[in-house]
């Protein structure tokens, strides 16, 4: 994977979600006629900066983009002209001061819902989920799933691709407790499989949890030839061609497609003999995979895509959609599903019911940026959504420094009658500093574990 389009992908991302949620802020700072001094896209030196406006705010994008603020005129900050003081943040009313500093995060979530419009208006390809042969002594394979199993329903939610199928199952997985799965057998039967998620391990939820549930992809038995050749993908410059059948890899016969992915993806990085069938003649190629992170594994890939019959593959293709309408009702549910499972599984974390080793960071978040940034716009902005999701959820928490401990303090304002005393507030400062570089370090050793390949 490019390392430029990693970087493009998550700059982009954080970029976007920084300055939504920033302008939540501003707008509604600006709405109850409070002064904003400066609206700034990162931290430290000002890369840029200029003033604009009547109000002479100004705009800057710091050095360190890893975050951003709205400066609001404070007399807890510095002195303020007599004419000016009712502008002042800390002279409003705490109602006001609560609809400010909410506004951030809840600028996060209407992205996320916007977002989410436009995918569904445009209507999202997907594949739907048939499972392969699952390994022996899984859950799958206790449930009784078997080849070619369609997956119609958990529980009492419809399924229509393998991103709601995973979500649905992550749902169940944390409350580890047996669901009910409908299925379409291949001969066109409905049966239903009870799926147990007891036994299953909470540290593999944020890596390959459907392989630990002991779901895989059902493989189409399609011929080896090649439909499709990647540019610059490692097949394209061994030579590989459309058309090309291929006969064998480092010696082994090959007759399926699914062998051929098999022998690919366990050869990450490491150059394979490939023997293919051109016009008649045979042809021996070398060929080095890719490799690439897959979860907690890497794998190999090469760029090609198998010659695939349209009528046998209909069955497995779908598209969700719906008309702008029905599309605000459903991005708006699903903006509200996530952020609730998203906040279930942080209470769970400080229960110790879900491992802590499921947190992710700045690394991971950029590795899967980068990853659907080169699937295409519909898997990117998707991702995007999710993380402006969890970019919401995270600053509502009640932790000081946060968007949630500054609400925190107005709602004890509220009890009390009376603000928060300074030394209270100076506690919680400290308290919140430990705490945010404490999870920001443990996220980071958690990134670096994923992508040296560790668990």
């Amino acid at each position: 994977m490019s390392l430029l389009t990693t970087i493009v992908a998550f700059v982009a991302a954080l970029g976007t979600l920084i300055v939504f949620h920033e302008f939540g802020h501003y707008i509604v700072a600006r709405w109850c006629g409070v002064k904003v001094l400066r609206f700034s896209v990162g931290f430290g030196k000002p890369l840029w900066q200029r003033k604009l406006g009547r109000e002479g705010t100004e705009w800057a994008i710091g050095a360190i983009p890893i975050g951003g603020y709205v400066k609001m005129l404070d007399e807890r900050e510095g002195p303020v002209a007599p004419h000016e003081q009712h502008r002042a943040f800390n002279r409003q009313t705490v109602g006001r001061r609560i609809a400010i500093v909410a506004a951030g995060p809840l600028a996060n979530f209407l992205l996320a819902a916007l977002l989410y419009w436009i995918l569904f208006v445009h209507g999202i390809p997907g594949v739907r989920p048939a499972v392969d042969v699952p390994p022996a002594g899984s859950p799958a394979a206790v449930a009784g799933f078997e080849t070619g199993d369609l997956i119609r329903k958990v529980g009492t939610i419809e399924i229509r691709t393998w991103q709601e199928l995973r979500w649905a199952l992550l749902e169940e997985a944390v409350e580890r407790r047996t669901v009910a799965v409908e299925v379409e057998k291949l001969d066109g039967s409905i049966a239903i499989r009870n799926l147990p998620f007891e036994s299953v391990d909470t540290d593999k939820l944020d890596a390959d949890f459907l392989g630990a549930v002991g779901i895989s992809s059902y493989q189409l038995p399609l011929p080896p030839i090649i439909g499709t050749v990647v540019a610059n993908g490692a097949a394209a410059q061994a030579g590989m061609k459309v058309g090309d059948e291929v006969l064998a890899i480092d010696g082994r016969e090959v007759t399926r497609w699914d062998q051929i992915v098999k022998e690919i993806r366990s050869h990450p990085g490491e150059t394979v003999t490939i023997d293919v069938l051109r016009d008649g003649a045979q042809v021996v190629l070398s060929v080095t995979p890719a490799s690439e992170t897959e979860g907690d594994r890497r794998i190999g890939k090469i760029g090609i895509a198998p010659k695939a019959d349209p009528e046998a593959a209909s069955r497995y293709l779908t598209e969700v959609r719906y008309s702008p309408v029905e599309a605000v009702g459903q991005a708006v549910r699903k903006t509200w599903e996530a952020s609730v499972f998203t906040l279930q599984m942080m209470w769970k974390m400080v229960l110790g019911q879900v491992s802590i080793r499921n947190l992710s960071g700045p690394l991971t978040i950029a590795d899967y940026a980068g990853q659907s940034a080169q699937l295409g716009w519909l898997p990117y902005v998707s991702f995007v959504a999710l993380v402006s999701i969890s970019l919401g959820v995270l600053n509502l928490l009640p932790v000081p420094l946060l968007d949630g401990g500054h609400l925190m303090y107005y709602s004890v304002e509220i009890i009390k009658g009376r603000p928060v005393s300074e030394r209270a507030l100076e506690i919680g400062q400290r308290v919140g500093v430990v705490l945010l570089f404490s999870l920001m370090a443990f996220a980071i050793y958690n990134d670096i574990q994923r992508l040296v390949g560790g668990s």
